[in-house]
């Protein structure tokens, strides 16, 4: 049975969401155009618009995050081999191993998604991104 109390974490998260919320709400202004100057108001179209075009921008920052997690994932199991060698009995040798197995899967998913497209759509496939309708590549 739940005590009426409310927890630390209840409050977190609470916050937590009013703050993105907030933050939300003032994205969205400022792409209105933040006036109500009825001249340099945007209609609904151009704001989609830059919605859209700031969702090109999140899926460069989401591919180059996956190349810089493989190359740390890969510097990471450089100095875990090397730990490994030092001391054998306190890192195992699958540590390292995995390790680099997870890293090279971070450094070659961004490429495996164009050829998977076009292994199983074809090359006259089209796919919807953020900037609409493209072919596979």
């Amino acid at each position: 049975m739940r005590s009426g109390k409310i927890t630390f974490a209840t409050k977190v998260v609470s916050s937590l969401f009013i703050f993105m919320g907030a933050l939300l709400l003032s994205n969205l202004a400022l792409a209105a155009g933040g006036t109500l100057d009825p001249a340099t108001t945007k209609t609904l179209g151009q704001v989609a618009s830059q919605i859209i075009d700031s969702f090109a921008d999140v899926a460069r920052f989401i591919t180059a995050s996956f190349y810089l997690l493989g190359t740390g994932f890969i510097g990471s199991a450089i100095f875990k081999f090397r730990a490994h060698k030092d001391n054998p009995t306190q890192i195992p040798v699958g540590t390292p191993i995995a390790l680099t197995f997870i890293g090279a899967a971070f450094l070659y998913t961004p490429s495996l998604f164009g050829t998977a497209g076009m292994t199983m759509f074809g090359g006259d496939a089209t796919a919807a991104g953020p900037g609409g309708l493209s072919t596979f590549q």
